[in-house]
């Protein structure tokens, strides 16, 4: 029997990496792209039983492929629709409704809940018992309270998820610093915003919630191209990210 298909889109390597560890026990193929060029060709190659989409990307956003999917309800074909975003406003999400959206996901969000969210979509099996038992590690000292609180919160308790998240992100933040640098140097607000939205929601999932707000903070001075407040709220970012490396 063929596997549900699930599409994928967004621009966040990290992102795609929490939702492939979420979906990795269910009986589903995930397929992962980066932004809405790539989800058209994915679709022409379809049919999906899911497509979960970000809003905010380079180029086309979310909301473009939403009203791709409309015009083109063959590439759509049964596919129900659920948004992924840090960017769920009242406002978004009155927006939202002009669309035929199955479901709305805020990031961050819990493993179980995207597990769950999957499942109703696809009906594909709950994990085994003893398979999700066997994810989970013994406790780690190295860990900080915060992280722990992360790992229950985030990650249905299991350790060995969180960890191979968090090394995931770690190996993305040296990436993340020279986008960050090169937004500040060529006073690209549209960039930082991007990427101050990104790591908001990494951070928080990771447990550094003070970063993470200083990340939100960057996002709403870059949406001001606020350059004054943008700058030290990089510098602060910036040397969490590089001591995070």
């Amino acid at each position: 029997m063929t596997r549900p298909r699930v599409l994928l889109v967004d621009d966040d390597t990290s992102i795609r990496r929490f939702v492939a560890l979420a979906l990795e026990e269910l009986d589903v193929e995930l397929v992962e792209v980066p932004g809405v060029a790539a989800a058209r060709e994915a679709l022409r190659r379809g049919p999906f039983a899911l497509i979960i989409t970000d809003l905010m990307m380079p180029g086309e956003t979310g909301l473009d492929l939403l009203q791709h999917l409309a015009d083109h309800p063959a590439q759509r074909g049964a596919a129900r629709i659920a948004v992924f975003s840090a960017g769920l406003t009242a406002a978004m999400q009155q927006r939202l409704n002009t669309f035929d959206v199955w479901r709305q996901l805020s990031k961050p969000i819990s493993l179980t809940a995207l597990e769950d969210c999957v499942r109703d979509a696809v009906g594909a099996a709950s994990p085994a018992a003893a398979t999700s038992a066997a994810r989970a590690v013994a406790g780690d000292d190295s860990l900080s309270a915060d992280e722990q609180e992360a790992i229950g919160r985030h990650f249905g308790g299991e350790q060995a998820l969180f960890i191979a998240f968090r090394a995931s992100c770690r190996a993305q933040f040296a990436a993340d610093l020279r986008a960050g640098d090169a937004a500040l140097e060529g006073s690209d607000a549209p960039a930082l915003r991007r990427l101050a939205h990104s790591l908001k929601s990494v951070l928080s999932t990771l447990g550094h919630a003070e970063p993470s707000a200083a990340a939100r903070a960057l996002e709403d001075a870059a949406a001001e191209a606020d350059w004054s407040a943008a700058k030290p709220l990089w510098q602060q970012l910036r040397a969490h990210l590089a001591l995070e490396r």
